[in-house]
Order: structure tokens, then sequence, then C-alpha cells
């Protein structure tokens, strides 16, 4: 158990918590939530040790260990990536390197003997001899292979030192498990991975996470932080918002038969506190009147932008086609023969692994690379709006947001771009600001904010959701639900994916493709089965051969 008492974290004027007191308990997943700035990271920080608050304790059970996900992935870099998931259990690593350097000594004392055994003793006790076997599994089941487990961090791409700092998180069953965004550069099948990990652990989790199906999915509790508060709320995230609508709902119906009554109270005083016989009554009532309190609704502080993508032009039946599309990046082929044809109603979700062939595919579709053999064919109806995963090069440029907007608006006007920046939550002098000062999340606004400019009937949208609170998610999300055109979608939100696409296309790890009209949870009930009868198949194959 680990539990917050009576929290305030005060920076500067401002108190980002006040007098806060929530308890975890054993057996449970907690999701904390919030917008962009209440503090979830921060309070994460201040539950594990790593930020003191202005007031206030924290107080975990005695004996019980405490691990959090590193968010440093250069810590590391001097170590192995399996010595760098055991680090997770520190005690026993510690053991580890002490063991072997008593038995690397060339002079092996008495005392050196002494010390070896109680050592041993300590490490059988903490299943030391199951270490290494335990981080390959957990390695092994994010996605990195066996090969690369005795590799030194620093070789490692940045995506999975992502992956091995989670499994040094999750290694060695620690009593308290934080984890602050542990989907974010996951692909899908690593965090149906992790989703099914944290729904078999038994003990303490608590996880701040955008990823709305990955908090229904192994949430029991969410904790909520708005105006330096926490509300504790019994159930998953699709739950917890039910329940926070219907509180506010009631609180509003509350306060309505409330000013009814007090409006009546008012007429019956003004109509007869002159009246000496209802002086009585007028007196009796104004009592009454001063003890109605009207329920205080604070506004949360979260904000959804608007996002409503109209296509200037209807779109025509032909669409896209492509043909034996082809491409090697730096002597790997992404993509070997690629063909399909896309027609005006499809949605479709690139999935799988290999995001270097869904970006490489986008790139080459949106005219920004060539294929190395191939071709494609866009139908004269179509326009094409494009939103990349690397938007690096768009904003290396000293023009403002609205100027730059404005190249791309049919009406030159800045008022009218600044319309579309006030969906997106710029505020009024925001427009002014240079587009190489944006922040990560900001970036992503604006780009929206260009498509909706655009009018485009086709939107090639490679990985929207990175940088963006749960708010902004959900408006990209009923943005691309309600858009009547065609949709090309790399994104890691299974949510967004789910209710989005029609359409499902894998791009395997050999450049070829996997093309299924269907949704993409029926997309992935087919893989397993798909998987089982693999395995099943194989385990047939070996029973004929004895």
């Amino acid at each position: 158990m680990i539990s917050a008492n009576n929290i305030t974290l005060r920076i500067g004027k401002k108190a980002l918590f006040e007098d806060v007191n929530i308890k975890f308990t054993e057996g449970n997943c907690y999701g904390l939530i919030g917008a962009n700035g209440a503090g979830k990271s921060t309070f994460l920080k201040i539950l594990s040790g790593q930020l003191e608050p202005t007031s206030g304790d924290v107080v975990i059970t005695p004996g019980q260990r405490l691990s959090f996900l590193q968010q440093d992935h250069f810590k590391y870099d001097d170590f192995t990536v399996l010595d760098t998931v055991i680090m997770g259990n520190k005690r026993l690593y510690d053991i580890m390197k002490e063991k072997d350097a008593i038995y690397a000594k060339e002079d092996f004392s008495d005392e050196d003997g002494i010390r070896a055994s109680e050592l041993e003793g300590e490490f059988a006790e903490m299943d030391g001899w199951n270490a290494e076997s335990d981080a390959a599994m957990l390695l092994n089941g994010l996605g990195i292979d066996t090969d690369l487990h005795y590799t030194v961090m620093s070789e490692l791409p940045g995506a999975l030192k992502v992956k091995v700092l989670l499994a040094q998180a999750l290694f060695g069953n620690p009593d308290i498990l934080l984890l602050d965004e542990p989907t974010n550069h996951l692909d899908l099948d690593a965090i149906a991975w992790l989703e099914e990990f944290l729904i078999n652990f038994e003990n303490t989790v608590i996880v701040v996470s955008h990823d709305r199906y990955f908090l229904n999915k192994v949430c029991t509790n969410i904790a909520d932080i708005d105006y330096g508060k926490i509300q504790l709320y019994a159930g998953n995230y699709d739950f917890w918002y039910e329940s926070s609508q219907l509180l506010i709902k009631q609180m509003k119906e509350a306060n309505k038969k409330k000013e009814e009554k007090i409006k009546e109270l008012q007429d019956f005083i003004s109509r007869f506190s002159a009246n000496a016989s209802k002086s009585k009554q007028a007196t009796s009532r104004k009592k009454a009147l001063e003890k109605i309190e009207l329920d205080e609704i604070k506004p949360s502080s979260r904000k959804y932008p608007y996002i409503d993508f109209r296509p200037n032009r209807e779109i025509g039946n032909e669409v896209l086609t492509v043909t034996d599309l082809s491409k090697t990046i730096d002597g790997v082929k992404v993509l070997d023969n690629v063909s399909f044809i896309l027609g005006r109603e499809d949605k479709v979700a690139f999935v799988g692994g290999n995001e270097l062939a869904k970006s490489t595919l986008f790139k080459i579709l949106a005219g920004e690379m060539e294929p190395d053999s191939g071709s494609y064919k866009w139908g004269v109806t179509t326009s094409q709006s494009y939103f990349p995963k690397d938007n690096t090069a768009i904003f290396d440029t000293d023009l403002s947001i609205v100027e730059w907007l404005t190249q791309f608006s049919e009406i030159k006007d800045a008022t009218y771009v600044r319309g579309f920046l006030g969906r997106m939550l710029f505020a009024g002098d925001d427009g002014v600001k240079k587009m190489r000062v944006l922040s990560g999340g900001e970036k992503v606004r604006v780009l929206f904010s260009r498509m909706m400019i655009e009018g485009s009937n086709v939107l090639i949208i490679d990985e929207p959701t990175d940088h963006l609170d749960m708010e902004s998610i959900t408006a990209v999300n009923n943005g691309m639900i309600k858009f009547p055109g065609v949709i090309l979608l790399s994104c890691r939100d299974h949510q967004v994916v789910q209710t989005t696409a029609n359409r499902i296309m894998e791009i395997l790890p050999d450049g070829s493709m996997i093309d299924k009209i269907t949704t993409y949870d029926e997309y992935l009930e087919n893989a397993d089965a798909r998987k089982r009868q693999a395995v099943y198949s194989t385990t047939e194959d070996e029973e004929n051969d004895d």
C-alpha cells in the first residue's frame, strides 16, 4: 500500500496540489488522469520520492519495494540490455555484482567465503537464479529479440530503449509499480502484451496514460486530478467519464430545484413582509432562505479542441491505385511489391510493428519520397493532406503560426486563419508565436489546423496522438469518425483505430502486406486465431515426426 497524506506542492505562488489525501491499495490498478499541466507526472514523482512536496508525506507499507518507469533514455548507455532490466531490482543487481567481484578474486579469503555465503542465501531468497530468464521473458514479450539481450544500451534505437526501461520497471514483481506514459512509442503488439501483464499483475499499479482503450482494459480505479485535488472513482476510464458527467448533471439539477425554491421564498417575502398577519411566516421563510446553499460547480480545467475536417470537394469513385511499390531503406527492403486500390468510403488503418514501412509508404503517397519501383495514381477528384510522424523540418522556420498557416488558406485573411487556431485552443496572441519555439503538443495542433484549412478529401495521418492529451485525442478521434472522405492512418491508440477504420492493412517485416476489410478488433481476433492454428499445426507436425 502507498498513501499520500495532506500533500501540498507549491510552485512559486501557485499551489499545484492542496492537502491531497489518497490511498492506493494492493490488487488495484489506478489510472491517474487530468488535463495537461494538472500535475500527473509531478504527483508520480512525489510518490516515488523523486520530488519533495511543500508539506505532507508519502507512506509506503514497510518492506515493500517501489518501482517506476525511468524517463532518462541515456542513463544506462554503458550497460547491457539484460543488466539494465535486472537493475529494476537494485538490491538483487547489487548482490549479483558483489558476488561476481568476490569470486573473481585471486586471493579468496575466509571472510570472502563467509560474505559469499551470506550473499548466496539472500540471492536464493530473491529468486536470483531465475533473474536472467525472467528479464529475458519480459524483453521477448515486449518484442526485443534474444540476440539483442547482451547488446550495450547505447547501440539501441530510442524506441527499443523505451521498451527496455519498461521491462526494467516491471522486473522482479515490485509491490508498487508507477508508470508514466508506458505506451508511448510502443507498437500495438507491445501495448497488447503490456495490457495482459498489468491485468494479471497482483500488486499495486498507478499509471498515467492518454490511451483510453488501455485505461479501460487495465484500470480498476481512476484517480482524477482537477483543481489541485484528486478524486477517486471505482471502475475504468469509461465508467469515470459517465460517473463524473452524471455527478455534474445531478448537481445542476439539485441547484435548479434550489433556485426555484429560493425564488418562491423571495416572492413570498416581498409580497407579505409588510403584512402584519403574515409577518411571522415571512420571517420564517427568510430563515429558510438563509439556509439554502447552492452547490459550487467549478468548470473543469479540461479543454476540448474542436476538430472538423470539411472537404472542399466531394470525392469521386477513383481514389488511389498502388501498383507493385517497392522501397529499400539503408539496405533493408521495407516495401516489397505493395499493391492495393482504395475506394471512396475507405478508412484504412496501417498496423503492425513495421513503423518505418508505414511512414515510408505515407511519404511516397504524399509525394515526399520516390519509390524504387512501382507506381501510384491518385484520382482526379482527390486532394490530399498529410500529417507526418516526423515534423521537425516543417517547424524549422522563422514564420509565425498565422503567417505559416495563411500559406495554405484560399482566404488570405489573418482573422480567418485565427479562427482555426481558436478551435485548437490557441489564444488570441498565440498566433504571433514563432513556429520553431512551439511545444510538441502545439505543433500537432498547428498541423491539424492546417489540415482543416486545406479542406482536402483524403487525409494521410501518421501517428497523430503523440504529444496530445486525452481531450485532444478524443477531439481528433471524433473528427476522423465524422470525416466524409478517405483516411490512411497509422496510430498506436487502439480506440482511434477501432472507431475510425473499416479496412486494415498490415505491412509485414518482409515488406509484403495483408489487406482485410474489417474492424481492428475483428482483425486481431482473426490474427490470434491464425497464431493458435500455426502453433497447433507445428505441434501436430512434431508429434507426427515422433
